[in-house]
């Protein structure tokens, strides 16, 4: 397999075919003739064929030098091109964003941390991939998403988990459940009630599972959704309770048009916070994003 060329020997090249001059040529490059002699030579031998003619004190191109320099400007050309696209990548404003997040955070976190954003980097392209803890954990492995806003993960991972708060679950009932006229929940009445839970497949789901397995009491009658909004509905009807956290149904709770209580003795915590891949230096529109999730997760604390 043969060798890639060499870029400044084709810049040279390039040069001295416009200039068809050595001298003219090495003052442009700041070097000395000898330099771009040499250069010349060694592209030649590279390549197997004679590029260069003299012609008194100009030098022209041979056939082969003239095809040769087609090719050159183009490789040149996308260089300068990539060098500039690059650059602009590094200044102020002008990159992209990949984030990936649950739907309770799209629904509830980004919108405030992106009209934050954007007002910083007007120019920089966002995009937003919504699933759960585990699928955010794929699609950094296949480097789709740079980011992502979701629950701590479970299990050991090749990621820093950048924590943002801690929130509790409880029982969220509609004001007219008897657990709510109560003001408080009837153990032996938690397996007959039916439930409205977050995703089958989420954290979410397998954290209650969990936290009522280790008191031997299984939950019967599950819908499962995947929209929190469509949830407190729901609950709002009186067709089921859900288990929640509380800053998710901050407005229908102080409206008192949904009553939330606790599970039990023994809380039930999750931990939210900011997914990447460990030891990689974030750019500076990442680090602003993640600022930013900080501050208006500080609300949510």
């Amino acid at each position: 397999m043969s060798q890639p060329l060499d870029s400044r020997q084709l810049r040279a090249f390039s040069i001295l075919a416009r200039t068809g001059s050595f001298t003219t040529t090495a003052q442009e490059l700041h070097l000395s003739q000898s330099a771009i002699s040499h250069a010349m030579k060694a592209l030649e031998q590279d390549i197997g064929c004679r590029l260069l003619d003299r012609m008194g004190k100009t030098v022209v191109l041979t056939q082969a030098g003239e095809q040769l320099l087609v090719h050159a400007q183009k490789i040149l050309a996308e260089m300068e091109s990539t060098r500039s696209q690059l650059g602009h990548l590094g200044k102020w404003g002008s990159s992209r964003l990949r984030i990936g997040a649950s739907t309770t955070a799209c629904q509830y976190v980004l919108p405030a941390v992106l009209r934050e954003f954007k007002e910083s980097f007007p120019q920089c392209a966002i995009s937003i991939e919504p699933g759960d803890t585990p699928e955010m954990i794929e699609a950094l492995r296949a480097h789709r998403i740079d980011l992502a806003v979701n629950l701590e993960p479970r299990r050991e991972e090749p990621l820093e988990f950048r924590p943002l708060f801690t929130d509790e679950l409880l029982f969220v009932t509609s004001p007219l459940h008897p657990w709510a006229l109560a003001g408080k929940v009837t153990r032996d009445e938690i397996p007959r009630q039916h439930y409205i839970l977050y995703g089958k497949g989420s954290y979410t789901f397998q954290l209650v599972e969990d936290y009522f397995r280790e008191d031997k009491v299984v939950l019967h009658s599950q819908l499962d959704l995947g929209n929190m909004e469509a949830i407190k509905e729901l609950v709002k009807l009186g067709l089921g309770i859900s288990i929640m956290a509380p800053w998710t149904a901050r407005k229908e709770l102080s409206e008192k048009s949904l009553v939330a209580l606790p599970l039990g003795r023994r809380k039930l915590k999750r931990r939210w916070g900011v997914l990447h891949w460990r030891g990689r230096r974030l750019s500076l529109a990442e680090e602003t994003f993640v600022g930013l999730c900080e501050s208006v997760c500080e609300k949510i604390r």
